[in-house]
């Protein structure tokens, strides 16, 4: 082999090795990176999962009410019970001396389902029950302390 071979050869590694600790030097660095974010993208889920947990009211004791029948507004009517899914801090005391009194969620059924055609209370059944739900845990809720979390049908029979 000549000199210039030799030379060309010995050339083209360096550059062959600059380029490779170049692509190596990135590699690291783009771990690095990777970690980083990783352990970011962990700790704010972490710590915010966390906040939203403690935040949760704790449940209590499931209260029953009667069942009310209700006149649709399109004609027919509707059977309904509902329960109440209480919280711990209803038990306490918060709403009154002893717990949540049913009267309020028993208006809001009314209301809300006298102004409801029977098509709804068959075919939209959840919907309604969702923006019950909704109205009731809202009208239990004083100074941001959750009486009521949820509520269950007991009975629910329309004709």
């Amino acid at each position: 082999m000549s000199t210039k071979s030799k030379a060309r050869d010995k050339n083209a590694a360096d550059g062959e090795e600059a380029t490779g600790g170049g692509k190596k030097k990135l590699l690291v660095i783009l771990a690095v990176l990777l970690v980083a974010a990783g352990a970011a993208a962990y700790f704010l889920l972490v710590a915010s999962s966390g906040e939203a947990a403690a935040e949760e009211p704790v449940a209590g004791e499931v209260v029953p009410l009667e069942p009310v029948t209700v006149n649709l507004a399109g004609g027919g009517y509707l059977k309904i019970g509902i329960s109440l899914q209480t919280t711990e801090d209803a038990a306490a005391g918060g709403h009154g001396a002893g717990g949540v009194d049913g009267s309020k969620a028993l208006d809001i059924v009314i209301a809300t389902y006298s102004q409801a055609q029977p098509a709804d209370v068959t075919g939209a059944r959840e919907a309604l029950k969702e923006s019950l739900e909704q109205q009731i845990v809202e009208a239990y809720t004083d100074h941001d302390v959750k009486m009521v979390m949820g509520i269950y049908f007991t009975e629910y029979v329309t004709q």
